[in-house]
């Protein structure tokens, strides 16, 4: 529509000259390059501003390539133009946005592996300079934080299997029952203070990965156990998904904490995210306050990536973990459709 506007306005300034050039004694010859050349000029404002977003995008893109990604396009038309420059915009948005993961991600994977590290070397030197005895109760401290060590890597190996695509389903019938009673031994033997307690349908099978519900079911109940009140259970259900063909799952993991502010249900999957003071933040794990389930929780309690590697192995499956509105404590939900194998 535009260059028809420009087609016609240059022709219609060409005639006019023509046409205003006869009454004054001027010829065609005399009129007609004068016309071509106002067209021209006309042409060039015209153009000028059609192709602004276009040189915007090319100096953002500059911009950009040079690690740049907070400029943006102005978008005042809704033609071809308009619409690669709302493009553009939303496409920088999404690279800044990747770009700010990747280097919180970088900060505190750093500051993760930091933590253990320095106490481990700590531990260490104190033994190997004679300052502290190996004792027991010293070995158990440094195999503590080995562990701890052990973990973060494992964990981060698995989210980066997930994120690059290899992380691949063997889905398998399960009972339930019994795969509940072996996650729960499990994480009452890591947390032999803790309390948990179980209700299972039933006879209730389900078809799904079981070492992929294992990381969701056992990153559920330590993070409920890790920051739930003392002497209070951590409660686990599991029910029959509702209608359909049968092998869907519905799990419930509970416990009697404070729970999760609602304004920061949809962030709590996120990678190392922390909620310091019932204030959300996205930031290095450290210092006392809510973590990832709301619970107040001391330094170096978890690695922030428990939740965030239950809600990924949960799309594997094609399914669906959510916070749950409870009146008091926190519920996490997770959804196994019957159809698990065909999402993966």
């Amino acid at each position: 529509m535009k260059f028809g506007v420009v087609v016609v306005v240059t022709a219609c300034v060409a005639v006019l000259i023509v046409l205003w050039g006869y009454p004054l004694g001027f010829r065609a010859r005399q009129t007609l390059p004068v016309g071509v050349l106002i067209s021209l000029v006309v042409i060039q404002l015209l153009a000028h501003g059609m192709t602004a977003p276009l040189r915007e995008m090319t100096a953002a893109a500059r911009a950009m390539a040079r690690g740049d990604y907070s400029r943006r396009v102005r978008a005042t038309s809704r033609d071809e133009v308009g619409e690669l420059a709302q493009a553009f915009n939303r496409m920088a948005a999404d690279l800044a946005e990747v770009d700010r993961q990747r280097r919180e991600f970088v900060a505190n994977v750093s500051h993760e592996l930091r933590t253990p590290i320095s106490a481990l070397r700590a531990v260490l030197e104190n033994v190997a300079d004679g300052v502290t005895p190996a004792t027991p109760d010293v070995l158990e401290t440094a195999l503590d934080q080995t562990e701890r060590l052990g973990r973060l890597v494992t964990q981060l190996l698995d989210l980066s299997r997930v994120e690059a695509g290899a992380a691949t389903l063997n889905v398998i019938d399960i009972d339930v029952a019994a795969f509940v009673a072996d996650v729960t031994a499990e994480a009452a033997a890591g947390r032999p203070d803790a309390l948990f307690a179980s209700d299972v349908t039933p006879g209730l099978r389900a078809t799904a990965d079981r070492d992929r519900l294992h990381q969701i079911v056992a990153n559920l109940l330590d993070n409920a156990a890790r920051h739930g009140p003392d002497g209070r259970p951590v409660t686990i259900t599991a029910r029959p998904g509702p209608g359909g063909p049968p092998g869907g799952l519905v799990i419930d993991v509970a416990d009697e904490g404070p729970g999760i502010p609602p304004e920061e249900r949809a962030r709590v999957f996120e990678r190392f995210y922390r909620s310091v003071g019932g204030v959300g933040d996205r930031g290095p794990a450290g210092g006392v306050g809510f973590t990832a389930g709301g619970r107040a929780g001391a330094s170096g309690g978890g690695t922030g990536l428990g939740l965030a590697i239950a809600s990924w192995a949960t799309d594997l499956h094609g399914g669906d973990i959510t916070v749950l509105d409870t009146p008091t404590g926190c519920r996490i939900r997770v959804s196994i459709p019957p159809n698990a194998g065909e999402a993966a």
